[in-house]
């Protein structure tokens, strides 16, 4: 360990296992799943930035059900990527990450993306066959330019866990 763990104690926990201490002490382990998270948010937000171009007006000719059925799987399946290794960079320096407010910033962008993204498919997405080869409406609009900005900070505040 780097520094003695300090901090809630579930995180001590956490950051005290044996699969922590792998992730810390292998010198590929950490390594080889930081670059899994990154090929999972390559994938993810690659899908949401495409899909919210869509929106936004960019391939009008392409119905944005369509696009919807074509990327969300991507999407979905690269969440299968991104949880675990995320989770598992996360126990190695547990009590740290708690501490760091890039952190905390990221989980917040994280949990208004995924609500910005619940509200959409639960609000505007419902009406899409009115919509799909047509003018999309406001609200659709507005989720996709909220997707774009929060997917941006989630990135700009993982990148920033390095840093602060």
């Amino acid at each position: 360990m780097i520094h003695p763990p300090e901090g809630p104690a579930w995180l001590v926990w956490l950051e005290t296992t044996r699969l922590a201490a792998v992730m810390r002490e292998s010198l590929w382990t950490y390594p080889i799943v930081e670059i899994v998270h990154i090929v999972g948010f390559v994938v993810l937000v690659g899908a949401a930035v495409m899909f919210d171009l869509r929106l936004l007006g960019v391939s009008r000719a392409l119905p944005a059900s369509l696009m919807a059925r074509h990327h969300l799987p991507w999407a979905r399946g690269a969440l299968l990527l991104v949880v675990p290794s995320g989770f598992l960079m996360f126990i190695a320096h547990a009590t740290e990450f708690y501490e760091n407010p890039a952190f905390r910033l990221k989980l917040l962008f994280l949990a208004l993306a995924g609500l910005n993204a619940l509200l959409f498919h639960r609000g505007a997405f419902r009406s899409v066959t009115g919509w799909d080869s047509s003018a999309v409406p406001t609200t659709a609009r507005a989720a996709a330019v909220a997707s774009l900005v929060l997917w941006v900070g989630v990135i700009a505040a993982g990148r920033l866990l390095a840093y602060l």
